[in-house]
């Protein structure tokens, strides 16, 4: 890519910038092309993956000439999403998680792309559920869901050789979890598991984990307001599972403020032998935090009374305040960067090769932004190209299709998970943290939140 003109969005800091961002809104530039700013990796990404987004970037080039396209450091976080949104340095194209969709369109800060997404044809091969989360009341598609993830159990296999486990039989239940925890917490030292617990994080895991027990932290009443059922037994049982293992196992470690991105590299370290996240994980985990492909491991996440397993992903959309010559650049980039290989032989092909020959993670599991036959297709595609050890995933790709997709809360959701992140942190630090008061607490001030 083009690393000179590499712009590092990094909060606050990138207030520094502001006004020579600003500058390229409108598109233009000195060689007459249209300067389209988008977003690559999080700040941390390995030369690799630079690399083949270089390679991308010139094929892309070659097929659009009067695009010059500029890659921009970009890593979603809920504490700096606003700040980065209102100072105006985020990139023209970006990716938010689908929980912030909703809110972000309906507040003008995603731009309408319903012409463009009809133009190009395929509206109606989205999953309807997930173009849901893009698509106002008026019917107004306002972003492209690009990937999807179901919850899953992420372990290594090295950590359970080393405890006596056997990797290829992962635990299936959440009492079995427990029991594996111990075990390898007591024989070699580290965390057996852990969970994550801050930047909105806490509550997006303790949301997953109720959802898996058959609980739900939110009920969507279906006229446009929701209550808060935060205080129920699924939530309850995750914290005691929590509660157990951090004060009668001693089995988490002694690290309690965890985000997305330090449990991965805590994880990838081999310093954590379990932990729950979105499925697609392992491409991050190898190309941002220098994971051992062979301490890796996937299952399903444990499923009880009835639960499902918490969904998730991201759409790529445009920022309302570009012009309408550099929304037609992001819409063509957006559909050949992200949307082809979901829909094309030739386009997926290319992808994979391109990815595998920078040595980028090829195969990842993820939940089919389209339906199940279209993804199953695109593996047939890149199946010479597939470079990641689906033989270690076998208990998740087996066993994803026998869970219940459960959608993220739609109410207030990342501002409920913050809310929930203290709740979780008590349990871990506070042997003396009383839950129910806790729940019922966050339930009360949930409601709140829902009801402004």
């Amino acid at each position: 890519m083009k690393s000179p003109r590499k712009v590092v969005i990094a909060g606050i800091a990138a207030f520094a910038m502001v006004g020579a961002l600003a500058a390229c809104s409108s598109g233009g530039s000195e060689s007459g092309k249209t300067e389209l700013r988008v977003a690559t990796f999080p700040p941390g990404a390995d030369a690799a993956a630079y690399e083949a987004f270089d390679a991308q970037e010139k094929q892309f080039e070659k097929a659009n000439p009067d695009i010059d396209i500029i890659g921009v450091e970009y890593e979603w976080e809920g504490p700096t999403f606003a700040v980065q949104l209102a100072g105006g340095s985020l990139p023209d194209v970006f990716t938010v998680p689908f929980t912030d969709s909703k809110t972000l369109l309906e507040n003008g800060q995603l731009m309408d792309v319903t012409d463009e997404i009809e133009e190009l044809g395929y509206t109606d091969s989205f999953n309807p559920v997930i173009l849901d989360g893009v698509t106002d009341s008026e019917g107004r598609i306002f972003g492209f869901p690009r990937q999807a993830y179901a919850m899953g159990l992420h372990y290594n296999r090295t950590l359970f050789e080393e405890a006596g486990l056997d990797p290829d039989s992962p635990p299936t239940t959440w009492d079995e979890v427990r029991e594996d925890a111990k075990v390898i917490a007591d024989k070699t030292g580290k965390a057996g598991y852990m969970q994550m617990t801050q930047n909105n994080t806490g509550g997006w895991q303790l949301t997953a984990a109720t959802v898996a027990r058959g609980g739900s932290t939110q009920t969507d009443n279906g006229d446009g307001t929701y209550t808060s059922t935060i205080a129920n037994d699924g939530t309850k049982a995750s914290l005691e599972f929590l509660k157990e293992l951090r004060w009668e196992d001693d089995s988490l470690g002694s690290n309690f403020l965890l985000d997305w991105g330090s449990i991965n590299q805590e994880f990838a370290a081999g310093n954590i032998g379990m932990y729950t996240t979105g499925s697609d994980i392992y491409t991050a985990l190898v190309r941002d935090f220098s994971l051992n492909p062979d301490d890796y491991g996937l299952t399903v996440i444990p499923i009880e009374n009835d639960g499902g397993t918490l969904g998730g992903g991201d759409i790529a959309v445009v920022s309302p305040t570009v012009d309408e010559q550099t929304k037609a650049a992001a819409v063509t980039w957006i559909d050949w960067f992200y949307m082809q290989k979901l829909l094309n032989e030739d386009a997926a092909v290319l992808d994979a090769k391109t990815l595998a020959e920078s040595d980028q993670a090829v195969g990842t599991p993820l939940l089919p932004v389209l339906n199940r036959e279209a993804y199953e297709q695109s593996l047939v595609w890149i199946e010479p190209y597939i470079n990641v050890p689906r033989d270690q995933m076998t208990p998740f790709i087996e066993g994803i299709w026998e869970q219940t997709p459960v959608g993220e809360p739609k109410g207030k959701t990342q501002e409920i998970y913050a809310l929930l992140d203290p709740v979780v942190q008590a349990v871990l630090t506070d042997q003396n943290a009383d839950i129910d008061a806790l729940l019922a607490q966050a339930d009360e001030e949930a409601q709140a939140l829902l009801d402004e």
